[in-house]
């Protein structure tokens, strides 16, 4: 997946790739993400043919609070 330049266009916008052994567990992962910063949903989980795990993407705004 390429990452899209608006989701880092400027400083506190970042994109993250979570890998994990399971779809729970990148829910989990998210889940933490979201209780500390304004995130995006994540993106559907995918898998790499060959590697191990599967995959996600989240955007994040660590200059808000999800609250704010």
């Amino acid at each position: 997946m390429d990452i899209d330049e608006q989701h880092i266009g400027e400083p506190g916008l970042a994109t993250l790739d979570v890998t994990a052994a399971d779809e729970e567990t990148v829910a989990a992962v998210i889940k933490g993400l979201q209780r500390l910063w304004a995130t995006s949903s994540v993106t559907p989980v995918w898998r790499v043919p060959g590697e191990a795990g599967v995959r996600a993407r989240v955007y994040a705004d660590i200059r808000r609070h999800p609250d704010d």
